[in-house]
């Protein structure tokens, strides 16, 4: 399986994302693909945000290796799933989508521990601090490959 996950800026919650989604796939032992991606162009080529970095360090993931590139068509082809931080990536993601098949790659990452919910796993910026933030999208990673486990 092909994932990305995607923010705005690609330099602190998808660049989390897509590190624990890893660490986790490793640890496992499972054949899948992670990247991350933003709906902005802001930082490409920038390294994740410092706090992003130490967080993910203090829980032993190296994010040091990504760098932040713009969220583009061609990924709806490239990967199976793609999991949006918030509605506002979610509509920014979906307004590129072309057919139904790329529409339904598309969701929200914590609807994988709140299903249907559509809950956003919110900016540390502003709110959820980068703790915080980092719990949420452990779970909903541990949660996503405990529901693919099942399926197969």
């Amino acid at each position: 399986m092909n994932i990305l996950m995607v923010c705005l800026g690609n330099i602190c919650r998808s660049p989390l994302a897509e590190g624990v989604m890893r660490h986790l796939i490793n640890q496992k032992g499972l054949d899948w693909t992670v990247d991350s991606a933003g709906t902005s162009g802001f930082h490409n080529g920038g390294l994740p945000d410092l706090r992003s970095i130490e967080i993910a360090k203090a829980y032993g993931i190296d994010i040091t290796d990504q760098r932040s590139r713009k969220f583009v068509f061609e990924d709806f082809e490239r990967y199976d799933q793609i999991y949006v931080m918030d509605s506002n990536n979610y509509q920014d993601v979906i307004r590129l989508a072309t057919s139904d098949d790329h529409r339904s790659k598309v969701s929200l990452l914590l609807n994988a521990t709140y299903p249907g919910m559509n809950r956003g796993v919110p900016d540390p910026y502003y709110e959820g601090g980068f703790e915080g933030v980092y719990r949420m999208i452990e779970k909903a990673c541990h949660d996503l490959i405990s529901q693919a486990e099942m399926k197969i």
